[in-house]
């Protein structure tokens, strides 16, 4: 509602005003500019002008002009349909909002607008008291827009600083490109440790360093037992008669069962550089284990992130990610996990570089 930028942006929008017009009713705007406080001749000030469309799926100047003033058009809409439509037909806008206390309505609403806007706003009785407005979008979200828009993305958190980095993709062989990225890369050579990986400090520790457990076979006294200790009777575990028609051969052992049998296997117990196991990244059972069968773990140097000591009285350490690979006895894997373990370094001064 403030002033333009210059006088140039003023004509600009005057002559779009006259295009509008030839289409549209004009339902408010001041014919003469009335000022409080200001000077018109020192100022590029403009009336807040509101049209209003009778045909807006016909009329092609109200989708082709921006004012970039304080100009508005109210579109009538027959339904959702035709709202998504007639908002789509600009080609391209940072931002559309949507005011509904029906969620169904509103999930209807953004995915057939999503694909001309690059931020969707819907307006509620639940976040309105939050909501900071069409145009002021949190500083995680995505703010730019497709076409007419810009054509691209700020902003987005993380997302965004991607933006300001050149990314490049890498092509060669898993050994190659784990050497590059210090990361562990499906197909990699996997070198077996002559010392068991929770014996190693976080500076000894490399890329791709496998520790390669004894075997275990799998038994009904296995899987009767975990079911009675985890509480999960699920019926492919527990129960060979309800089979028919699912995917299973047989009573299939639980997949935490064997993800909980693999780190007994690969777990080193004795006091060592490894502080703690705090979590998952990632877990999938890709094959089913049956009583009989014979598992074996693959456990390998993922990948390590330094930590910064947060004072001097603070332990040197480093997050080490371990793949686990679990498979059979024909070489098939049947799990895989990504676990997130704690590891003390050597170097307690935290000044020799992994």
């Amino acid at each position: 509602m403030g002033a333009l930028a210059n006088q140039i942006q003023v004509e600009r929008l005057e002559k779009n005003l006259g295009r509008l017009a030839d289409t549209m009713e004009v339902i408010y705007g001041p014919k003469e500019l009335e000022l409080v406080g200001a000077d018109p001749s020192k100022g590029a000030f403009v009336p807040p002008t509101l049209f209003r469309s009778e045909r807006p799926l016909e009329e092609e100047a109200v989708h082709e002009v921006e004012c970039f003033g304080p100009v508005s058009s109210l579109l009538p809409y027959r339904d959702l349909s035709e709202a998504a439509e007639l908002a789509n037909r600009g080609k391209g806008s940072l931002v559309s909002t949507i005011a509904t206390a029906d969620d169904k309505l509103a999930r209807e609403y953004v995915l057939e607008a999503s694909t001309m806007h690059g931020r969707i706003l819907v307006l509620n009785r639940h976040s309105a008291k939050e909501s900071t407005g069409h145009g002021s979008p949190m500083p995680l979200l995505t703010h730019g827009g497709p076409g007419r828009a810009g054509g691209g993305e700020e902003m987005g958190g993380v997302r965004g600083i991607k933006h300001y980095l050149q990314r490049t993709a890498i092509q060669g062989h898993p050994d190659t490109i784990s050497a590059i990225t210090q990361q562990y890369q499906p197909g990699a050579s996997r070198p077996e440790s002559e010392v068991h990986l929770f014996r190693k400090h976080f500076e000894d520790l490399r890329v791709g360093d496998t520790v390669y457990t004894h075997k275990h076979t799998v038994t009904d006294a296995d899987i009767a037992s975990f079911a009675q200790v985890s509480g999960d009777n699920f019926y492919a575990h527990v129960d060979e008669t309800s089979l028919e028609e699912t995917i299973f051969e047989g009573k299939v052992a639980h997949g935490y069962y064997i993800l909980s049998k693999a780190a007994g296997m690969f777990v080193e117990p004795r006091k060592g550089p490894v502080l703690l196991n705090y979590g998952i990244d990632e877990c999938r059972f890709t094959k089913p284990v049956y009583p009989g069968m014979t598992i074996g773990v693959k456990f390998t140097v993922q990948e390590k992130i330094r930590q910064e000591k947060k004072s001097e009285d603070d332990i040197a350490k480093g997050i080490v990610k371990f793949y686990v690979d679990v498979y059979d006895e024909e070489g098939e894997s049947v799990a895989l996990a990504t676990i997130l373990t704690m590891v003390k370094m050597k170097d307690q001064n935290g000044l020799q570089t992994p």
